[in-house]
């Protein structure tokens, strides 16, 4: 389920469980055996092909194996890839969501003044633009330590698990804040927030991610029996 471009897709790497272990293939999507229905009716990442996989009796030769990659290691390494873009790409929803925001209460006037100049509305945008800031500054650092090659699955989480969440935040807030005109598209505030909810929950779940941390700072591994 929820596998990206799988009906577009002319070949398809897939991880399974064998008697060798967790190994990789890449299969011809023509194989008989594997159908791809693609998912609709999303409120969420609606430009996104969104896909279903079913195997069923599929057989495949012995060259379809991908050498030399046993276990999870290889998908976690294309999932870590994932996340750490994500660290950054939340950022950027959350900083249009702010930007639309300021623009739409600097404009918007009640009470004979701008929204923008009440007290509430103002320490909502300093909040926000605190943890905005605060989420870029976490994504350099991890960019750094990428681009050095010492960065760590955990500290990826870290990326993933904040910026992910705070970007939701912002955007649920920009919404708030542009009342009855937050739920139209004349404005990309609700197109982010529906986005960024999809976001909190792939490439790892808000919980998982927190018990990877979790772990590296303990290390008990509590999603272990």
């Amino acid at each position: 389920m929820w596998i990206t471009n799988g009906n577009v897709a002319d070949v398809a790497v897939v991880w399974a469980g064998t008697d060798d272990g967790i190994r990789g293939f890449v299969i011809p999507t023509d194989t008989p055996g594997f159908t791809a229905r693609e998912i609709t009716k999303k409120i969420s990442l609606r430009a996104s092909v969104t896909s279903e996989l079913t195997f069923e009796d599929l057989r495949l030769p012995a060259d379809a194996i991908l050498p030399n990659v046993t276990g999870l290691r290889g998908p976690l390494s294309c999932l870590n890839e994932a996340r750490f873009g994500i660290v950054f790409g939340t950022l950027g929803a959350a900083r249009d969501c702010l930007e639309t925001a300021i623009a739409y209460a600097i404009d918007r006037v009640q009470f004979d003044r701008p929204i923008a100049g009440f007290q509430l509305t103002q320490k909502k945008f300093a909040d926000m633009a605190l943890e905005l800031d605060k989420g870029f500054l976490l994504a350099l650092h991890i960019g750094r330590l990428k681009d050095a090659h010492q960065v760590r699955p955990e500290q990826i989480s870290v990326g993933k698990l904040n910026n992910a969440r705070e970007a939701l935040a912002i955007a649920r807030e920009c919404r708030s804040i542009l009342g009855a005109n937050g739920i139209t598209l004349e404005y990309p505030v609700i197109r982010h927030m529906n986005n960024l909810e999809s976001v909190f929950t792939y490439e790892g779940t808000n919980e998982m991610h927190t018990l990877v941390v979790g772990e590296a700072l303990t290390g008990i591994a509590a999603y272990r029996g």
